[in-house]
């Protein structure tokens, strides 16, 4: 098998070192990745500061075109992008091609947008000529997680590059490889040289020499909130923005008058998508409880009805990222004292599952609100339920945690929903649905240690911009 390399100044490059990419459905290889360090990493911010000097004076319409480009061969590669983010993540491969989709969005999004991202005049006085102007930043570092590699490269990269800047991007040591193909279809598309880099590699190397670069103007990170921490103490060391998305801990809240089927089915895809291995999973069910006893049962029996298997197979639950992964997530629900596990808790136990690291979707009714299960983010196909008795009680319970991505509220009272999407501290709140099918147009990030600053939708094109003023005496 062909060895993955970082992909810098629009080549192919090597590293002396090397480490296995390990397949989370049987354990096996599916090949070497180069272990990339400072150098590379140097190597690819000089190639992007260089190419800078061109790219931000490019004409808006002409980086739209090339934007729009890419778009087109990412849809033309979908099945191939779709495949190698499969075998890497573990994810169902009817997943991974909406991935594929929602990335090729991103650049096709962006490329429009630009065309229309204006500075503004200000009526100051009569005698001064008064407008503003947004300035790329320069270089931007993008360090992402292994859950949605392709989802969050885009989502990045694309406003980045949009605007004018030139990007580095240091993708998940567990995958590399649609980063890299992202990278050389960028280049295909005519992109030019050094405008966007990806260094591939462990993260406590390549990614903290990216990190700590002089070079580097704005440092984006999406994973944990313990490293996010680091990364965010490192940019501010350098005086340097950063955009930090530190994942959640969702609360979906459901009422007496709500549709239980509807919600039912939403419930279960939030926790089930990507094995729950997603920042915005819904994690903590919260239930009203006069329906409580009915909606659990609703969900057990959906759970049962889940069909687990390798992503290539597209089963609706494929494997964790990695033994680590299901060990931890095995950890934690064992460390559960006061719930009652209503189905699954551990690996499933089919045989020809051993190999891989499945976890059995887990439903856990009454856990403690302040034990680790329903505080912590688990990253597994775990879904935490808990009563309450009045709105009062709800938010109080959704606003718990030490985090604040998302939330949802099931009423059909619209008042209600109105009254909760107020109060609950999340950067999104859903009403009798959840999640937006990639959701390329809203913004996205989190309130607490959910992280700050926003991606996604208009507002990504400010963050990776700055407001020049400039007054003219007339």
């Amino acid at each position: 098998m062909p060895v993955t390399q970082s992909f810098i100044d629009g080549e192919s490059v090597a590293s002396a070192q090397v480490y296995d990419n390990i397949d989370p459905s049987s354990g096996k290889s599916l090949g070497a990745v180069a272990r990339a360090g400072g150098d590379e990493v140097d190597r690819a911010v000089t190639a992007a500061k260089r190419a800078s000097r061109a790219w931000r004076t490019t004409p808006p319409a002409d980086r739209a075109r090339v934007m729009s480009r890419i778009a087109d061969l990412i849809e033309r590669d979908q099945e191939h992008l779709a495949l190698i983010e499969s075998q890497d993540t573990g994810k169902p491969l009817s997943q991974a091609r909406a991935d594929a989709l929602v990335s090729a969005r991103y650049f096709r999004f962006y490329g429009h947008a630009i065309d229309s991202y204006y500075g503004h005049t200000i009526p100051l006085s009569t005698d001064l000529h008064v407008y503003t102007k947004r300035e790329p930043l320069g270089v931007t570092g993008h360090i992402v997680a292994w859950n949605y590699p392709m989802q969050l490269l885009c989502r990045g990269i694309a406003p980045a590059v949009a605007t004018g800047n030139c990007a580095v991007a240091k993708p998940a040591n567990e995958t590399p490889r649609t980063a890299v193909a992202l990278a050389e279809l960028a280049f295909e598309a005519g992109l030019p040289a050094g405008v966007f880099n990806v260094v591939t590699g462990i993260g406590t190397e390549a990614g903290a020499a990216l990190t700590a670069h002089p070079g580097v103007d704005h440092i984006g990170f999406v994973g944990s909130a313990e490293v996010g921490s680091v990364v965010g103490h490192a940019a501010a060391e350098r005086v340097v923005p950063a955009l930090l998305e530190l994942g959640g801990k969702s609360a979906q809240i459901v009422f007496p008058d709500a549709d239980l089927l509807r919600a039912t089915e939403f419930i279960a895809k939030a926790i089930l998508q990507n094995a729950g291995q997603t920042c915005s999973a819904g994690s903590r069910l919260l239930v009203q409880e006069a329906i409580h006893d009915e909606l659990v049962e609703m969900v057990k029996h959906r759970f049962m009805r889940v069909s687990i298997g390798p992503g290539i197979e597209d089963k609706e639950l494929g494997p964790l990222i990695s033994r680590k992964q299901q060990h931890r997530v095995q950890s934690i629900v064992s460390g559960n004292t006061k719930g009652e596990i209503i189905c699954g808790g551990d690996a499933p136990s089919a045989a020809d599952l051993a190999d891989g690291s499945y976890f059995a979707p887990t439903l856990i009714d009454g856990v403690d609100p302040v034990s680790e299960i329903a505080q912590e983010e688990i990253f597994g196909p775990v879904l935490t339920v808990n009563k309450f008795g009045d709105e009062e009680e709800a938010v109080s319970l959704a606003n718990g945690t030490p985090y604040g991505l998302l939330g949802s509220v099931w009423t059909s009272d619209l008042s209600r929903a109105h009254r909760l999407a107020a109060e609950i501290e999340a950067g999104q709140v859903y009403v009798n649905t959840y999640g937006a099918g990639g959701g390329v147009e809203l913004p996205f990030g989190g309130f607490k240690k959910s992280g700050y600053g926003r991606e996604k939708g208009y507002e990504a094109l400010d963050t990776f911009t700055a407001t020049k003023t400039v007054v003219v005496h007339l």
